[in-house]
């Protein structure tokens, strides 16, 4: 039993390792290996795609050499992989060692599969677990960070895995094969929405915030955190025995409904989706983990009274193609999702069929065979997570000081305006601490931010957001665009009100836009309106249309008080959707500075980031500070206010 505990163990561990370089290795498609609306999706997807079909050779590989080789072999890749992203190396390097980390736990999962025929527990657990650890890192994961933290932290998970990979692996039993085909459906419903922190707080922050669907922070202390009844529901579905009868369709249904809740895309929705898709996805585990009953025999109970030292390479490889292929379906899934993006379909069917196929897969072994069920001990394993779950509730950053509102209205307001590229340099690594110095540099008032992320798989599921807020130690308030978890923000060291988004016509553009208005209150009864937004034209045409729309929307929402329109226009001075700016009356805050560059971030040659003010708001200081914290250079201005 303790070695069948440790080959448990080895997969827990490993999922959370292969885990960790798919968060590197996402992203790098979309900002190393390209750029995400400027190269073409379908090359972008079929990079992505392609390392996943390549890991289709691996079952016959792991059969004709033998598992327990490959995946020794294959496990020091990954951890080395592992290790080797931590020292950071930003770039095409980065590229190319999430790629080989990537194969390497591709393999390392078909020699397992083979080796480890039940996989529910250790999957479950392995899930969980990076649930829990992304969580109380505040999604700022190890792999990013460096330093004596990051390295020991990277260090001591690689050699535990690596431990517990090295110890003699017990044999699989039979079956087995359609919990390994829910391996990769599994990671990405976990990762959309069932058990990701990022998601959880961002729905959170949605319940605080005002009708119109826009997120506000918690109150100051109040952290919002992965819950611990999400992960609970999770464990006990996957762990538990699951129920007889009918009561087997409970959590493939709740699994389905939260699916459809989540890709509804309406933020309030979320929470709901995030408790069903948690409970469903455990429940559709366990009732795949079946074993078709057996006729034991003197040499069959021989073989299973120890541990096996070898896998012969005639066994089946089944369990390690069924492995592989449900690998295919999450890399198919999260391209088809975060694709449509950029390409304009829609997307809503992918999680919900992924979901469909999940409950299927689990629903279609018939009735389970309770004799391998496991074990009652499982039950402290479930508490012992659960337990480590609330002791994690200290997870995501996003707790902020009150805003302050002075006496008398200051002499003046730094502004500053970022398209903040879901927080990736120029060299792909994610760092929310290079964006938070360029910005605190400019000692800001009001902040503008666009290209927000709150929870895209596809990003690594940081909150980027929560992220900055705190180490700004300034208040946001949040609007979607292209859907719940991405959008723009404004965040304000004085108190603000009377926030309000409207969503803008995509006319023919294929990612979401809107603008966000708020009021801040500067002190003395002086307010001022802020207005961030970030247009998206159509491919080859200006984006006339919505200039026109967030122009009319700003002046509406101002209503005679001093505004200031912000963020990435996606035009330079002069063009047609500028011109329905200046039209409107307002006016260029950084002509004094101009010409001003912004794009890209290494040679600044377009301005297409920008600040406008209404009469009688004056302008100066503007300065577009040089940094690769994003592909754009953060533009700032002073703006004095004309007192009545």
């Amino acid at each position: 039993m303790r070695h069948r505990h440790l080959s448990t163990a080895a997969l827990a561990l490993g999922i959370v390792v292969l885990t960790d370089v798919l968060r590197v290795f996402l992203p790098s498609v979309i900002t190393i290996f390209g750029q995400a609306a400027t190269t073409p999706a379908e090359l972008l997807g079929a990079f992505a795609l392609g390392w996943f079909v390549l890991a289709l050779a691996f079952p016959p590989l792991v059969r004709r050499l033998g598992a327990r080789p490959v995946t020794l072999a294959a496990a020091v890749a990954l951890g080395g992989a592992r290790l080797a992203l931590t020292a950071g190396p930003g770039g095409r390097t980065q590229l190319w060692l999430a790629a080989a980390g990537l194969l390497a736990g591709l393999l390392w999962l078909a020699g397992t599969a083979t080796t480890a025929g039940r996989p529910v527990p250790g999957l479950a657990l392995g899930i969980a677990l990076g649930a829990v650890a992304h969580a109380s890192l505040g999604t700022y994961d190890l792999v990013w960070r460096g330093g004596p933290a990051g390295w020991a932290g990277s260090v001591a998970l690689v050699a535990i895995f690596l431990a517990a990979t090295a110890r003699p692996a017990w044999p699989a039993e039979p079956g087995g094969a359609r919990a390994w085909l829910l391996a990769g459906p599994a990671l990405l419903l976990t990762g959309l929405v069932a058990l990701s922190p990022a998601v959880a707080a961002t729905a959170s922050s949605y319940r605080r915030g005002p009708a119109g669907g826009l997120s506000w922070p918690s109150a100051p202390g109040d952290v919002p955190t992965l819950p611990a009844w999400a992960l609970g529901l999770f464990l006990l579905g996957a762990l538990a025995r699951p129920p007889r009868g009918h009561w087997r369709l409970v959590g493939p249904l709740a699994l389905v409904a939260g699916a459809v809740l989540f890709a509804t895309g309406e933020p309030r929705l979320l929470t709901p989706a995030v408790v069903l898709a948690a409970a469903g996805t455990g429940a559709c585990l366990a009732l795949a983990d079946a074993a078709p009953p057996a006729v034991a025999s003197p040499a069959a109970s021989l073989d299973a009274a120890s541990p096996a030292v070898g896998v012969t390479a005639g066994r089946s490889s089944r369990p390690a193609l069924a492995a592989v292929l449900g690998m295919l379906v999450f890399a198919v899934a999260a391209v088809a999702y975060y694709a449509a993006y950029d390409l304009g379909y829609p997307n809503a069917a992918v999680p919900v069929g992924v979901a469909v196929l999940v409950a299927a897969v689990a629903l279609g072994g018939g009735h389970r065979n309770t004799t391998s069920a496991p074990p009652r001990r499982w039950a402290a394993g479930i508490a012992v997570a659960s337990a480590l779950v609330v002791l994690a509730a200290t997870g995501l950053p996003s707790g902020v000081p009150a805003p302050h509102r002075p006496d008398t209205p200051p002499a003046a307001v730094r502004l500053v305006a970022y398209n903040i590229r879901m927080g990736y340099g120029l060299d792909g690594r994610f760092d929310p601490d290079g964006l938070a110095r360029v910005i605190a540099h400019e000692r800001p008032d009001v902040v503008v931010l666009g290209e927000v992320d709150r929870g895209w798989l596809l990003n690594g599921g940081h909150d980027t957001l929560a992220l900055l807020a705190a180490r700004l130690r300034m208040p946001y308030v949040f609007a979607p665009a292209a859907d719940p978890l991405w959008g723009d923000a404004i965040l304000s060291r004085f108190p603000v009100a009377a926030a309000r988004s409207e969503r803008l016509a995509p006319v023919g553009a294929p990612t979401g836009a809107q603008a966000l208005g708020v009021t801040v209150d500067v002190g003395g009864g002086v307010r001022l309106a802020v207005v961030a937004t970030h247009l998206q034209p159509p491919p080859g045409r200006e984006p006339v249309t919505q200039a026109r729309a967030v122009a009319g929307f700003a002046l509406r929402y101002a209503a005679g008080l001093p505004l200031v329109v912000a963020g990435d226009l996606n035009t330079e001075p002069g063009a047609p959707r500028y011109a329905e700016f200046t039209g409107a009356g307002l006016v260029d805050a950084l002509a004094s500075a101009r010409p001003l560059p912004t794009s890209p971030a290494d040679d600044p040659r377009e301005q297409i980031d920008h600040v406008l003010v209404s009469a009688g708001v004056l302008a100066a200081g503007a300065v577009a500070p040089r940094s690769t914290a994003s592909d754009h250079l953060p533009v700032a201005v002073t703006l004095t206010l004309t007192l009545p």
